[in-house]
């Protein structure tokens, strides 16, 4: 089960997070998001963790140009696009980041948007589910209604965000079989201020469903 904490701000937990045996964190490159990451910070965080494990820039509607420049000089190796981005601006960021995992974000509404993921199936190589808010692009805390996935089975992984915590984890996963799970308020303090004991909660959980 891959595990992704997003809306990391403190080089202190990046490193705590990644030594409790995670390997995914998530850096918010959104300028109006109260998670926001400078490219700096994001350079100066991974200067000293180990390259093996994911780094994901977070994107909403940015520029190829952005995503590229903040990509080299943040030393990111992932890129989420958590906004309007069609197949083919897809496409050519893949093309211009051959080397990256692409994971395109959905928020979902009501089942009817899963008919529109299939047109993204050839062109990026994770999907990310979360949940819909008309105001926020995600970090809502709000949840899917699972019932709405359990017959989801697209051919490449996904991961399975929206409102998760400790505590409601292992029930959605009786739900449903994602490749991974993404958290982020549910294992703050604050937006951007992660709790630690908050997610070694969830890997306690995780442990016990034998799902980590």
């Amino acid at each position: 089960m891959r595990i992704k904490i997003c809306g990391i701000t403190k080089p202190e937990q990046a490193y705590s997070i990644l030594g409790m045996g995670i390997c995914t964190l998530g850096f918010i490159c959104v300028p109006s998001s109260p998670r926001f990451v400078e490219p700096s910070v994001i350079n100066k965080i991974l200067d000293n963790l180990p390259r093996e494990k994911s780094y994901v820039g977070v994107f909403a509607d940015s520029s190829l140009k952005t995503i590229i420049e903040t990509v080299e000089y943040g030393k990111l190796n992932a890129v989420q696009l958590h906004g309007q981005e069609d197949p083919q601006f897809c496409l050519e960021l893949k093309d211009q980041l051959p080397l990256l995992e692409i994971i395109k974000v959905f928020r979902i509404k009501d089942r009817h948007i899963l008919d529109t993921l299939k047109t993204y199936y050839e062109c990026v190589d994770t999907l990310l589910l979360d949940a819909y808010h008309p105001q926020l692009l995600g970090g809502s805390g709000q949840t899917i209604n699972w019932c709405e996935l359990q017959n989801f089975a697209p051919p490449l992984p996904w991961l399975l965000a929206g409102g998760l915590t400790p505590k409601n984890v292992t029930k959605a996963l009786t739900q449903l079989n994602p490749n991974g799970i993404d958290l982020s308020s549910g294992v703050e303090n604050s937006p951007g201020d992660k709790n630690i004991e908050k997610i070694k909660e969830l890997l306690e959980s995780l442990t016990q469903s034998s799902s980590f």
